[in-house]
């Protein structure tokens, strides 16, 4: 069965809103992938500040910038398939949306980005709201893309994505794993801000920057790191806890970028060096060439693989539009062996666009 899907990601890191059209291709249980079609809608400063502050609006003031975002989210879909040529060609979008709140022991998770407003404006069936279902079971909700890993990418036993949030996924004889090891992009980039540039082009501040050893420690003796699997992190954990810790040493910049950079590197290889053989590198910090190179050092043995562009861009994407296949197809897309839910589940709203 072929199944033709726009898959939606919206990161942590703020860096624009991920499209991808991909064709999935299910034969006998067994899933094939191809992405057609991908772009990144870079976010205007406006939107960057709406959705980094949504946090702290009021009830109202939320969910009208939830309608308007998914209608936003619609609009950009139809510039998608207008730009690419995609008019009839698409079964499905499915939509990750924008995480603004994420409190798995309270079981509530918020993604705005109204479903019902981008079927409203693109006319198709849309899938959304992803990762209610896993935490009304008691799941940390977090992460959902490993339900890829197994499907789509055979012959890798670990996976990494370094977005706004390092996320690791691997596999165990008694399951699946993945979860949440730290922030990364979301507090380089905020690093990076104060220097008046939007990231650490390929490492190259933190290359210039000094180790401090001081700030590395405590970084590393922070209480999230040793509590157990699973376990996820929202984006406040960065701003609130990490930046303030960051700012109370008063070093250079430079310094905190190059410190930040090995603090990530050194929390990956606790988490993968006894558990990958060949390690596939995915997100925006794949082309951080100095967090790279650090890892490598930290992790010898391990092969680790950074893919070409696009899929090193847009694989969120592609696994969005393999969730939301796996929904329309009413088949288990989020893995209890991961989230710690009470059991497997099939999660996202589903909205017909269209009464065709």
């Amino acid at each position: 069965m072929l199944y033709k899907v726009v898959g939606i990601m919206s990161g942590s890191s703020l860096d624009g809103l991920d499209i991808a059209y991909v064709h999935l291709q299910e034969t006998g249980g067994k899933w094939g992938y191809e992405i057609i079609a991908a772009d990144c809608y870079s976010y205007t400063r406006d939107w960057k500040n709406n959705l980094s502050n949504a946090v702290n609006v009021s009830a109202l003031e939320y969910q009208l910038l939830h309608t308007r975002y998914g209608h936003f989210i619609g609009n950009k879909v139809n510039d998608f398939i207008e730009k690419n040529n995609l008019h009839h060609k698409v079964d499905l979008v499915a939509s990750h949306g924008h995480t603004v709140f994420h409190l798995p022991l309270q079981k509530m998770t918020a993604q705005i980005g109204c479903g019902a407003a981008i079927a409203a404006a693109t006319n198709l069936p849309v899938v959304s709201d992803l990762r209610s279902m896993d935490v009304a079971l008691g799941g940390q909700g977090a992460p959902i893309v490993p339900i890829g890993h197994k499907l789509l990418f055979k012959g890798y036993d670990s996976f990494l994505n370094i977005g706004g949030i390092a996320n690791i996924s691997f596999f165990k004889e008694d399951g699946h794993v993945a979860y949440d090891v730290c922030p990364a992009n979301r507090v380089l980039n905020s690093l990076a801000a104060e220097l008046n540039v939007e990231f650490d082009k390929e490492g190259m501040i933190a290359a210039s920057g000094n180790l401090n050893e001081e700030l590395l420690k405590q970084l590393n003796n922070l209480e999230y790191y040793s509590k157990p699997y699973p376990k996820s992190l929202d984006n406040s954990f960065g701003i609130n806890e990490i930046m303030p810790l960051i700012k109370k040493h008063h070093i250079a910049t430079k310094d905190a970028i190059r410190t930040y950079t090995e603090h990530i590197c050194v929390q990956l290889s606790q988490h993968l060096k006894n558990n990958s053989s060949k390690l596939l590198v995915t997100g925006g910090g794949a082309y951080n060439s100095f967090l790279i190179d650090r890892l490598k050092a930290l992790l010898p043995g391990i092969e680790i693989v950074v893919p070409d562009n696009k899929l090193i861009e847009y694989k969120e994407a592609l696994i969005m539009a393999l969730i939301g296949a796996l929904r329309w197809r009413e088949e288990v897309n989020v893995m209890t062996s991961v989230t710690g839910a009470t059991r497997a589940s099939s999660g996202g709203a589903l909205w017909l666009g269209s009464d065709n």
